[in-house]
């Protein structure tokens, strides 16, 4: 029987709330984004599972949600893998800019269109195909094969990297993709199949706060 795989969004961070794009570039969480994971431990704490590893990113924000969760389900100790892989898609030219600014310099079709196309990079980042193309194969090699083995495993990570994920995961193609958001804090527990293909997948608190 293959184990179970939660992946949990951040919680919100600083430059969410100052509306800047933030990429690998480092903010703390908001006393908003401690609550927000507090609250995806306990709704994992309710659940009742408990982890056999945990993944994060090299980045703060996912580093301290992760551990919020662990911490809340009674693993603080748990050993947890940080890899710049699973970081959030690198926003290049944009990271540090407030998003209202972008579109005031480069237009609001082209700043859309780099946030929101699949395969067009903002200058000196990464699109989501990108993202895509260093997260897939550390999953593949890192994190599929325990879950198939049955164990547990916790990836607390970014939108982008998580939603590189829901692509292999929930078989979404290129357009799909693009009208998916993720909540903050909001775990979703996905049990696989010996083929790794998704046998179940349950979303443990409210999606309407996906931006």
């Amino acid at each position: 029987m293959s184990g179970t795989l939660v992946l949990v969004r951040h919680g919100q961070s600083e430059w969410n709330l100052k509306n800047l794009f933030t990429g690998w570039k480092d903010p703390d969480l908001t006393p908003l984004g401690v609550e927000e994971a507090t609250t995806g431990a306990m709704a994992l704490a309710d659940y009742g599972i408990k982890f056999d590893i945990a993944f994060t990113s090299v980045l703060q924000r996912a580093q301290k949600t992760c551990q919020i969760i662990l911490d809340g389900i009674g693993q603080s100790s748990l050993e947890t893998i940080k890899d710049e892989a699973l970081n959030e898609r690198d926003y290049g030219d944009l990271a540090g800019l407030n998003k209202d600014d972008a579109r005031v310099k480069w237009g609001e079709e082209q700043v859309h269109i780099w946030r929101r196309s699949y395969d067009v990079p903002p200058p000196g980042g990464e699109s989501l195909k990108d993202t895509g193309a260093r997260v897939w194969p550390y999953y593949m090699t890192e994190i599929l094969p325990r879950v198939l083995r049955g164990e547990n495993v916790l990836v607390a990570a970014h939108g982008n990297s998580l939603r590189s994920l829901l692509m292999v995961l929930d078989r979404l193609d290129r357009e799909k993709i693009l009208g998916v958001n993720l909540a903050t804090g909001v775990p979703m527990v996905y049990k696989l199949n010996a083929d790794s293909t998704v046998a179940s997948k349950e979303v443990l608190g409210d999606m309407s706060g996906a931006h």
